[in-house]
């Protein structure tokens, strides 16, 4: 049967502020599943009105009320919409290397003033630092073709990380702190109760005198991996012959995390007060620790296993609470991050789980999302655990990370990804459904079609392969295929088919086959 059609073009090419020409990328959506489609179409629209114009640049803003860029969401959110608009991909990066101040400290959010059409940067808390890994793919998304930025991040990443350690470290131990409720974007959270700090912030680059802050921070090392793991592969691409250092100081960050936060009794990391003692709630930012990188597979793997699918802490009817749900702190509130799923914790949890391989929980995970929030194509920032009912902030339905989030989940399911040099293909097939996704890419169609339990994909109309449905394809960008990846929740029996011959595949859960390279 004929399938309805979504079909939503970026604009053409613009000059980037790094100094080079962005190239044109697009999204076409075909499905016969209406439920899917309709979803695809909301989510499309409600990201379109979150454009707006910051002093002349195209950016795209939080949404849901919040009307500027946070650093916790919007470089990661304007990376996964490059696949649409590389030009507020671009801005929603560099905006913050451009407004940090000569310390390193970036703005936790940047607002915009419409009278004046004037840029208002608040350096006030730090606001999460969902940042290093987004800002580099986006020179893999465009084509390479801008040395000259990689340049300005790898300068801007290296500021940040010494102004960490300059002065998120007051009390000489070795651990990064917190310094208030916003700096790592926990608004509202019952894990600070008793804090002083007025509305959550603290400017200032001493410590505050406060009852609760500082804490020491599983979130704040988390923010330096992530930045000395990015500025190691930024050092291999600019050949300045640091890579080896970069990721010796990257190992420490992660070894002192080890060492200090992690319980290995209990299998998750839990910060420490003021005064060096363990704070004892379950917390989700052990999530946010993995979307850094900064665990060791075997601690990933402890805590998804022992926490993430426990039905009893995280893996509730409508999973990720924010904290445990059966902790003594748990508690449900509007904008309250010790309590109901939030969008952008979904949001993160892709990459999160990418990281260490798991690929099938990502995939549970995502159609939680989508079975629920295809219910009312509205995008609140959170939601009830028990029941999956939306809980609208200030009956607010167009939070940009829960939009955004739905179609990532949506394009790592049926879709094109770029990762690197790599090409993501998601084969995982819709049952009883068709679906075509078409990536249009500097000129380029990387299309995956699925139908009748068969994925097939091509870029320009030239065939790289076929397989059975459930799986992952990663390829380089010339197609030619790498590895295949089970999303399936369990064991699978798989044919491929690439380069004219067909493979039987057996794939545990997460299983991973590595095709091996010509001789």
């Amino acid at each position: 049967m004929a399938l309805p059609m979504v079909l939503f073009l970026a604009a053409a090419p613009v000059s980037g502020q790094a100094g080079a020409s962005l190239v044109a990328t697009s999204v076409e959506f075909r499905t016969s599943d209406t439920f899917l489609g309709g979803l695809y179409a909301a989510a499309e629209m409600t990201g379109r009105a979150n454009e707006k114009s910051f002093a002349g640049r195209p950016v795209l803003i939080e949404g849901g009320g919040y009307n500027g860029i946070w650093i916790e969401t919007q470089p990661m959110g304007g990376e996964m919409n490059a696949k649409r608009n590389m030009t507020t991909a671009f801005n929603n990066t560099l905006l913050f290397i451009e407004q940090q101040l000569p310390n390193g400290r970036y703005p936790g959010l940047i607002r915009h003033h419409n009278r004046d059409q004037k840029l208002l940067p608040v350096y006030t808390h730090t606001q999460g630092f969902c940042f290093p890994f987004h800002a580099l793919n986006l020179y893999y998304w465009n084509k390479k073709r801008d040395t000259a930025y990689l340049r300005q991040l790898y300068d801007s990443l290296e500021k940040f990380d010494a102004y960490l350690w300059r002065y998120r470290d007051s009390d000489g131990d070795g651990c990064l702190e917190t310094w208030s409720v916003w700096d790592t974007g926990e608004d509202n959270s019952n894990r600070f109760a008793g804090t002083k700090l007025n509305r959550g912030g603290w400017p200032g680059e001493a410590p505050p005198d406060d009852p609760v802050f500082p804490v020491e921070s599983m979130d704040f090392m988390a923010y330096s991996y992530d930045a000395r793991a990015t500025l190691a592969r930024l050092s291999v691409l600019l050949g300045n012959g640091r890579e080896r250092e970069w990721l010796a100081k990257a190992a420490a960050v992660r070894e002192k995390l080890r060492a200090y936060l992690w319980d290995d009794k209990r299998g998750a990391c839990f910060d420490r007060d003021r005064d060096n003692k363990t704070m004892p709630a379950l917390l989700h930012n052990n999530l946010r620790a993995m979307h850094h990188g900064v665990f060791t597979p075997e601690m990933a793997g402890r805590f998804v296993r022992e926490h993430l699918l426990n039905p009893d802490e995280f893996w509730t009817p409508f999973p990720l609470p924010s904290v445990a749900i059966n902790d003594p702190i748990y508690r449900a509130g509007p904008n309250d991050w010790s309590g109901e799923p939030m969008g952008l914790t979904y949001q993160r949890a892709i990459r999160a789980l990418e990281n260490y391989g798991f690929n099938a929980e990502m995939v549970l995970i995502g159609e939680k999302l989508i079975a629920n929030a295809g219910r009312t194509k509205t995008f609140p920032q959170q939601w009830d655990p028990r029941t999956g009912a939306p809980s609208p902030y200030k009956n607010r339905v167009d939070y940009g990370p829960t939009l955004l989030a739905v179609l990532e989940y949506m394009s790592r399911f049926y879709g094109v990804n770029v990762e690197f040099d790599e090409l993501h293909w998601g084969a995982l097939g819709r049952e009883g459904h068709a679906t075509t996704y078409t990536q249009h890419w500097d000129g380029d169609a990387y299309t995956i079609e699925s139908k009748d339990g068969v994925a097939g994909a091509r870029i320009n109309g030239r065939e790289i392969f076929r397989a059975g449905c459930g799986v992952r394809v990663d390829t380089d960008w010339s197609g030619a295929v790498l590895r295949i990846i089970n999303l399936r929740p369990g064991p699978a029996r798989v044919r491929f088919h690439a380069g004219g011959r067909e493979t039987v595949l057996d794939l545990e859960r997460n299983g991973v086959f590595a095709v091996p390279s010509a001789p």
